[in-house]
């Protein structure tokens, strides 16, 4: 028995050659490292194929509602974000994974939450600012007061438009001078007269990953608001980027199963692989930037990964923890108010 095999407890039999499993992921150098270091290996060691589409975060849900309100699901699982996956709408289309999630309960190696109901983690990670260092060699910029200053820092601006807002009106409200622990509940008028301000600079409103990468590597932008994983991965490319953990916000994913997945049990299969696979979580999160849920994976990275990663003292003093309950309670009205705005 190899030693994939024993740590998941998946039969060594080989699979069927049809079987297989679908999951949407956002792309590019995402799914790369997913396909390279969890996808192949769980395929090498249970015959499974491991079937990847690509979709924005906003389609994905968008389509796992429309696919479980007609009856007719053809994606197995996709990654939802850690906030989304305590909403009654996530409940509404997704397996509860409570009674598979039991294995996983009280394991040393794992972070308390690994596996719950609404999903299991993929990893935790930041939307943080992002600068180019080429375009600003004199002073760098730290917080979102900086962003905003065009004059200091001159260039295009970049940020996320898609169907949860709430990132980018907190980081105006923190421009405007509202500290940490006074963000929620959000003021949404002030957040848009902030953006009100700096909207002529805006060069970008990227949609996906992929875009937000594209548009640095065509400097579009010199101070943009991305993921931490694409930025990681623009830097792994040689890439003149930099990031301020001092202006950003702590985010992540969670594997969540369709209703009706048409391959539940291997979508369930994938996501034990990933969680008792430490090397698979260590090789992903090396090439991301990303927090994984094993601790043991968290001692397999490498000295500079982990030293790259937010520190305690960034998650005490700087990082936000955004408030999941009270944006998922006003997700409608900001959406609502924020496609007003952007239009």
């Amino acid at each position: 028995m190899t030693a994939a095999v024993a740590l998941t407890g998946i039969s060594p039999s080989p699979a069927r050659a049809e079987e297989q499993v679908v999951i949407a992921t956002t792309g590019g150098a995402y799914d790369e490292a997913l396909r390279k270091y969890w996808f192949d290996p769980f395929t090498a060691s249970t015959g499974i194929k491991v079937v990847s589409v690509a979709a924005t975060n906003a389609e994905m849900r968008a389509k796992a509602t429309a696919m479980v309100k007609t009856g007719h699901v053809t994606w197995d699982l996709y990654p939802d974000g850690e906030i989304q996956a305590i909403s009654e709408a996530h409940k509404s289309t997704s397996e509860d994974l409570s009674v598979f999630c039991r294995q996983f309960v009280g394991r040393p190696d794992l972070v308390d939450d690994a596996c719950v109901g609404g999903g299991a983690r993929l990893f935790s990670t930041a939307t943080l600012m992002v600068y180019n260092t080429d375009a600003l060699k004199d002073e760098q910029p730290v917080s979102f007061a900086d962003m905003w200053d065009t004059k200091r820092f001159p260039g295009g601006r970049s940020f996320p438009n898609f169907d949860d807002p709430w990132r980018v009106m907190a980081s105006a409200l923190l421009a405007d001078g509202v500290t940490r622990d006074k963000l929620f509940p959000l003021d949404i008028d002030r957040a848009l007269r902030k953006l009100d301000a700096i909207r002529g600079d805006i060069s970008v409103w990227w949609k996906s990953g992929d875009q937000s990468v594209q548009g640095f590597r065509n400097a579009d932008y010199t101070i943009g608001e991305i993921w931490l994983t694409r930025a990681n991965a623009l830097k792994a490319e040689g890439r003149p980027i930099a990031w301020s953990n001092k202006a950003a916000f702590l985010v992540g994913d969670r594997l969540t199963v369709i209703k009706g997945a048409p391959d539940k049990e291997n979508a369930l299969k994938l996501i034990a692989f990933w969680l008792n696979s430490p090397e698979a979580q260590a090789r992903v999160c090396e090439v991301l930037l990303c927090t994984p849920p094993s601790g043991k994976a968290i001692a397999l990275m490498s000295p500079a990964a982990r030293a790259a990663l937010p520190s305690e003292e960034d998650l005490r003093d700087h990082i936000v923890i955004p408030d999941a309950a009270w944006i998922n309670a006003n997700a409608d009205m900001m959406l609502e108010r924020w496609n007003a705005w952007i239009r």
